[in-house]
């Protein structure tokens, strides 16, 4: 009788401990699940910020670096005119037009309108980057180039103008602040704090409101693989080489933009 009564004494002794330790071990278990919330990752940090997204209370571009008189693509920005067989020059009339606005280096997709906290962001960081000498295009309009000039096409040639505009690079990361904690914090960059991998292109305009850039006629000799290119092309934008650097069928002669008239 002893020893049973002993041993229904042990064994309740050991349910109370375990019951016990019961609440201890589930308080153990909920802690690394709720610190499991993963943080926003850069990628999350772009697509909220690109789409204002109402969980963040703040989005903003960080500049860390720049460069003026960044030259961009290279654009044809006339019809062709062909010349091709003459063997005399010929004086031609070009209507040229070309276009700037703000452009954003991020990754395919992304924008950020004028009214959003990025957007906001990125005019107010232009104001840092206005000259004596020419102005920046901090928001998202565009400004146009657009006049009518006659110039020379030389013989067996077809001539063209092309465009490449000068823009201030800023470079720099995004830094966003959700109004939610995420894994205990509620600051995140993208791609990364200090990064210089997203780029911000300011157009560089001139006091006139001239864009400025490089504006030049090339002429290109008829019957080459270069010349073909550029006829059976039906894309302006087509990728073309830069200023004296086409080659020795390519003919390039520069504009200077004092002979261009002001919008």
């Amino acid at each position: 009788m002893t020893r049973a009564g002993r041993a229904r004494s042990h064994r309740s002794k050991k349910k109370r401990i375990t019951l016990a330790l019961s609440p201890l071990v589930a308080v153990a278990v909920a802690v690394p699940l709720m610190n499991s919330a993963g943080a926003a990752t850069a990628s999350e940090v772009s697509a909220d910020c690109s789409a204002d997204s109402d969980k963040l209370e703040n989005c903003e571009f960080v500049d860390v670096q720049f460069k003026r008189d960044n030259l961009g693509p290279n654009q044809r920005v006339s019809p062709v005119s062909d010349n091709c067989g003459s063997t005399g020059t010929a004086s031609k009339t070009f209507n040229v037009s070309a276009s700037v606005t703000r452009t954003i280096q991020l990754e395919d997709g992304f924008t950020a309108d004028a009214g959003t906290k990025l957007g906001n962001s990125f005019f107010e960081i232009g104001v840092k980057f206005n000259t004596s000498e020419i102005n920046i295009t901090r928001d998202d309009k565009t400004t146009t180039l657009a006049f009518s000039r006659t110039d020379t096409v030389q013989a067996d040639s077809i001539g063209f103008f092309m465009w490449s505009a000068k823009r201030t690079d800023v470079s720099g990361f995004l830094r966003a602040t959700y109004k939610e904690p995420q894994d205990g914090q509620k600051v995140f960059f993208s791609p990364s704090e200090g990064a210089t991998s997203v780029h911000v292109f300011y157009p560089q305009i001139l006091k006139n409101g001239t864009p400025d850039g490089r504006l030049w006629l090339r002429n290109v000799k008829c019957g080459t693989p270069e010349a073909s290119g550029i006829q059976n092309s039906t894309r302006a934008l087509r990728s073309e080489p830069g200023f004296g650097a086409g080659g020795e069928n390519i003919t390039d002669v520069e504009i200077p933009l004092s002979e261009v008239p002001a919008p």
